[in-house]
Parts: C-alpha cells; structure tokens; sequence
C-alpha cells in the first residue's frame, strides 16, 4: 500500500511537471505571437506620429514665407485641415482607398494590438499632406472655408482614388508583379514613399488653384513681397527634414521589412538637395531650406531600391531644379506660388517617380525591378488626373462662392479678416 502511494505521488509530481512545462511552453508561444505584432503597431505609431509632426513643418515653413498679418492664419489652416482630413478620410476616402470600413465593430480591427487602426494613422498623415501643400501655395489670398472644401474633395476623393490604384485595393493593375504594366513593360510601377503618389498629386493639384486666384495685390510691383520670418522657416524644413525619416522609413508598413538602406538613401539626397540648392542659389537660406526638402520629396519613389551614391544625385538634380522652376515660375512667369509647392512637390516629385525608373536599375547599382517607361505613364496620368481634378473644382468655386478674399480683406491680412487676432496680439495693444 505504500508502495502504491509513493508510485502515485510520483506520477502526480511528472504529471505535474509536464503540465506545467506545457502550460509555460504555450505561454511563450503566446508571447512570441504577441511581441512581432505590438512591435508592428508600435512601429508603425512611431511613423504615423513622426508625420503628425511634419504637418508642423508644414505650418512653421508657411508662417516664415509669409508675412506677419497671415501667420495665424498659416498656423490655423494646418491644424484645421489635419482635423477635416482625419474625419473624411475615416468616413470617405480610407475605405475607397483599401477598401476598409472602420464604421465596423472594433472588435474586428483590435486583432494584432489594434494595428488597423494605427495603419489608417499613418495612412492618413500622407491623405493629409494633400490640403497642407496646396495650403502653402494659395497662401495670403485664399478664403478659408472654400479652401478646406477643396480640401475636403481632394482626401476624399481624388487622392484615394490615385492612392487606391497605386498602393491599395485597385493596384493590381499598375502596381503588381503580374499587372498590365509588369507584363508589357517588365517591371510595375514603384514609389515607395510618395514622390509621385503624395507629393506630385499635391504639387499638381495646387498648380491650377495658384492661377485660378492670380497673385497676391502688389505682388510684382517695384517692391517684391518679402518673407517675414527666415528662422521660422528654417524651423518649418528642419521639423519636415526630421520627419521625413517616418515618412519614408516607416512607409515598410511592419518592422521586420524595416530597411536601413531607406534612411542612408533618405539622408544622401537630402544633402544633395541642400548643397547643390546653396550652388545655385549662391546660399539663399530660403532656397537652401527648401533644398533639402526636394531632395527629399524626389528620393521617396526610389529610396528601397537606390544605391547612396545614386540617391546623392538624386536630391541634387531636385534641389537644383526647385531653384531654377521657382525662380522661372515666380519672376518669369508670374505664378505666384507663394511657397514654390509647384516646383518642390510637384516637379520635384515627378522627377523622383522618373528618377527610379531610372537610378533603380541595376546597371547604374540598384536593385532593379523597375521600367523607366512604367514610371513615365503613371506620372504622367497622376499629373493629368490632378490638373483636371483642381481645374474642375476650384473652377466651380471660383464661379459660386468665390476662392479669394476681397480687397479690403486681403490688405488687413487674413488673421484679422478671418481670425480676428493678430500673430503678437501684445503688439497691436
């Protein structure tokens, strides 16, 4: 009998080890299932906060470009059309886009520590570049509801579309390996971070708002408006510079496709746009700051699949082409683009699509996997898509409700006309 009790005793004392080896054996299999996906949606929140902080780039470069009676009115436009874009592209444009209603019940999009959600977050800080571009070129005469309409039309509709068809549900045609470009021209289409899918649609879709409104009131007489604040403005490029490493880096979507070669290559072509922007401009600070941020906007399509050297050039070729389409765009043409977003994202992003089908290849020390000819026709539709998209809907408004502010307005300066204080109340008193 008391063999029997310690033969009983041991087997409970195995039983009991194994038990507990399996319970612990589960435990870590549950927590080596939890730690990728926490770290993907923390990844992922770090990109989408570093890009919440760029739109304050965005308003700082703008307060620094125009003069002091239309700071607030910089500064109040950024953050308003952040809050608009954030709704319409929750309720309109994420949905067309990827095909994602997040409506739905949460407990279908809290999967994975609640990773869809902060995948609409950083999703949604490139929808919202679209308002914060245009913003910078209609500055100082733009009335402000009528701009946030246009606005509004453009997250929900236009760039989800464009976004839809290159990245989300529609971009098999265009973007895949087995899609109507791939199989004509051997490679799909490629931006990895929105050279031509964010910046050249927000450049391009600025263009014909810029012409619709015509230039501020004593823009081209003897005494050229000036920028009113050269630190704010570097401010603005150095919050957008800093971002820019989310913006591009993060655009991997998950940690483990996190490339090291997408920051080096970030980092090249912002120097090459900041030091050839300082040649040609023979060290305008203005044209330095916005340099670095051409290099930029140009080496976002290309930056997974360049070699260093080749994103270097890259953001040199864009910085010398800001200076040279500003200037020829500003004083030549008369365009009043306020901030140059024609030439900086618009162009510059046009170049950085072209520039991968390009640089990309792996004769020139790329990573291939990219058709010049590819890269050509999408621009080229995202530009003509964009241009017909503006011209219609500020044309409407223009002829409605009207773009610009009055005479009286505009010379108050739009903080007063629309905000009603000024950017250093204490100096008015």
């Amino acid at each position: 009998m008391g063999k029997l009790f310690k033969t009983s005793r041991i087997i409970m004392i195995i039983t009991g080890i194994i038990i507990a080896g399996t319970a612990s054996a589960a435990e870590n299999g549950a927590i080596a299932t939890e730690i990728p996906e926490a770290s993907n949606t923390l990844f992922i929140l770090i990109g989408a906060v570093m890009i919440l902080a760029m739109h304050g780039g965005f308003a700082f470069l703008e307060v620094g470009s125009v003069r002091k009676k239309n700071q607030v009115n910089a500064l109040n436009k950024i953050i308003c059309e952040w809050g608009f874009s954030t709704i319409i592209y929750f309720m309109i444009g994420y949905p067309i886009a990827r095909g994602i209603n997040l409506l739905g019940p949460i407990s279908e999009f809290t999967t994975g520590n609640g990773v869809e959600y902060v995948k609409f977050f950083l999703l949604l800080g490139f929808a919202a570049c679209i308002p914060a571009i245009i913003s910078g070129g209609v500055a100082e005469r733009s009335k402000f509801w009528t701009n946030a309409l246009a606005g509004g039309i453009f997250v929900g509709l236009v760039y989800p579309l464009i976004e839809g068809a290159t990245w989300g549900r529609f971009s098999n045609f265009l973007s895949s390996e087995d899609g109507w470009l791939a199989t004509i021209f051997g490679a799909p289409f490629h931006d990895f971070a929105g050279s031509v899918v964010v910046h050249a649609t927000g450049g391009w879709l600025a263009l014909p708002a810029i012409i619709l409104l015509g230039a501020r009131r004593k823009r081209y007489d003897s005494t050229s408006i000036k920028v009113s604040s050269i630190p704010f403005l570097a401010l603005g490029s150095w919050t957008l510079i800093v971002g820019w490493f989310g913006f591009n880096v993060m655009s991997a979507g998950k940690l483990s496709s996190i490339s090291g070669l997408v920051a080096i290559n970030s980092l090249m072509a912002m120097v090459g746009g900041t030091i050839v922007a300082m040649i040609v401009s023979k060290n305008d600070s203005g044209f330095v700051h916005n340099g670095a941020l051409a290099g930029l906007v140009a080496v976002c399509a290309g930056s997974d699949i360049y070699h260093p050297v080749s994103a270097l050039v890259v953001g040199a070729i864009a910085g010398g082409i800001f200076v040279f389409l500003f200037e020829a765009e500003t004083e030549k043409w008369r365009i009043d683009d306020v901030l140059g977003v024609w030439p900086l994202h618009g162009m510059c992003g046009a170049w950085g699509g072209i520039a991968a089908g390009i640089f990309g290849q792996k004769a020139l020390g790329g990573l291939g996997g990219v058709s010049l000819f590819s890269q050509l026709i999408v621009t080229i539709l995202i530009i003509t898509t964009c241009l017909i998209a503006s011209s219609v809907v500020y044309g409407i408004l223009k002829k409605t409700v009207g773009i610009r502010l009055n005479e009286h307005d505009e010379i108050m300066g739009a903080d007063l006309a629309i905000h009603s204080i000024q950017a250093n109340p204490e100096e008015a008193l």
